[in-house]
């Protein structure tokens, strides 16, 4: 009698056992599949944010060396002879360090520390690697130029209007934090060569680097 039951009993048990794996299996997916489409989301508006924000540091990079016509007129460029810094820096007319920034302006040092600065955070930024570095360098950098605009300012040191539109997020706070943003989400896997740049052995064993 009990050889007999058991035949019948084996089926009837493990058939329900195989539903509700596949069901759980179905629910896992389908919850996953939403999250994944939402990461994948998330990459691609980083890298773009990356991309875009390097593309305006590498721009000012090469109108100033070239002179494209746009913020720099044709003829004016760098490599014809002009100062990257001297028109900015000598027209500051505020803040508490509008005086440094007047004798800073048209030195060769400042020119190729602006310079550099501005070619190697634009190509970070649009290739992905070395994003920690860039973000460092170009907050440090936007911070200076905050500082020469001093936004915080209603008048300049001649009494005129400043026409400051925001007392503290103008666009070099934008451009900052957008830097440290990519940075600290690692967003140069996506559409870049972050992932290239990590294997390598000096950024594996300096993670700073990355």
């Amino acid at each position: 009698m009990a050889v007999d039951e058991h035949p019948h009993r084996s089926p009837g048990f493990h058939l329900p056992v195989f539903r509700r794996n596949r069901t759980a299996s179905a629910s896992v997916s389908a919850a996953s599949a939403p999250l994944d489409t939402h990461t994948a989301a998330q990459a691609y508006a980083l890298a773009s944010l990356r991309i875009l924000t390097g593309f305006v540091f590498l721009w000012a990079f090469l109108d100033k060396a070239f002179g494209f016509g746009y913020a720099t007129a044709s003829g004016k460029g760098w490599i014809d002879g002009g100062s990257p810094t001297k028109g900015f820096l000598s027209s500051v007319a505020a803040g508490p360090m509008e005086s440094t920034f007047h004798s800073w302006a048209g030195q060769t040092w400042a020119d190729w520390l602006f310079m550099l600065g501005l070619l190697a955070i634009g190509a970070a930024a649009m290739t992905g690697v070395a994003l920690r570095p860039a973000a460092v360098a170009g907050t440090a950098m936007m911070a200076l130029m905050w500082i020469a605009e001093w936004p915080p300012a209603k008048h300049l040191s001649n009494g005129s209007p400043s026409m400051s539109t925001n007392p503290f997020a103008d666009y070099h706070v934008i451009y900052a934090v957008a830097l440290v943003a990519v940075a600290a989400a690692g967003a140069g896997a996506t559409w870049g060569l972050g992932r290239l740049w990590a294997r390598l052995p000096v950024v594996r064993d300096h993670t700073w680097l990355r």
